[in-house]
């Protein structure tokens, strides 16, 4: 993960790690809303309340920050995953998942953003992540996943397809939230709108996961 400056220091302050977050969520912003190519250092400083020289005591370059910001939602974003427990009930472990992930669509809308942008642009940034970290996990869970069918206590199905399937209709609440609260009207466009949606995964993905009957 890149490291600020400023933490390379050994003693570090208060002061110096709430600068180091306020940089962070003013990145944060700017790069939501702008991507990576449009987002400046100036924008940052900006956004921060920060002179451009006091900000680059921190963070080097722009790369650096927007490194950081993704690998800490990157690791952020995968804690769901590592807890799906081969030793749960697998109802009770995809259920669990699913609901976390939208309330991670709920509480880190920009972050999620963030990320999807860095997807279509071919994840220059992270692509090592990528096949390292996050492929070892999704290799490591859909074992899991292909145990719990072969003890016949789910359907059988592709494990790494059922992964991208919850991770496609969660983050949608996030990526896509201004087209869902238009489309849902001001009448469900509430905070509920996140409950019922987890209903309505929970019944879609276990309609297709019980095993089927002989």
């Amino acid at each position: 993960m890149a490291v600020p400056r400023a933490a390379k220091t050994q003693r570090r302050t208060r002061i110096q790690e709430e600068k180091e977050e306020r940089i962070l969520d003013a990145a944060l912003e700017v790069f939501s809303s702008n991507g990576f190519r449009g987002a400046t250092i100036d924008q940052i400083a900006e956004a921060a309340g920060m002179s451009k020289p006091n900000l680059l005591y921190y963070f080097r370059t722009k790369e650096a920050i927007y490194r950081t910001l993704l690998e800490s939602m990157l690791f952020t974003w995968l804690e769901p995953l590592k807890a799906l427990d081969s030793e749960g009930d697998p109802e009770a472990e995809i259920r669990s998942y699913i609901r976390r992930k939208l309330e991670m669509s709920r509480d880190f809308p920009r972050e999620s953003r963030l990320f999807a942008n860095e997807m279509l642009q071919g994840a220059p940034h992270i692509e090592d992540d990528l096949t390292g970290p996050l492929k070892a996990l999704v290799d490591e869970k859909a074992e899991v996943i292909r145990s719990w069918i072969k003890n016949g206590k789910i359907a059988r199905c592709d494990p790494y397809h059922l992964i991208f399937a919850i991770w496609a209709t969660t983050q949608h609440y996030a990526d896509f939230d201004v087209q869902v609260r238009a489309v849902l009207g001001e009448n469900r466009a509430g905070e509920g709108r996140f409950e019922d949606a987890a209903r309505f995964l929970e019944q879609l993905f276990f309609e297709g996961l019980r095993p089927k009957k002989a």
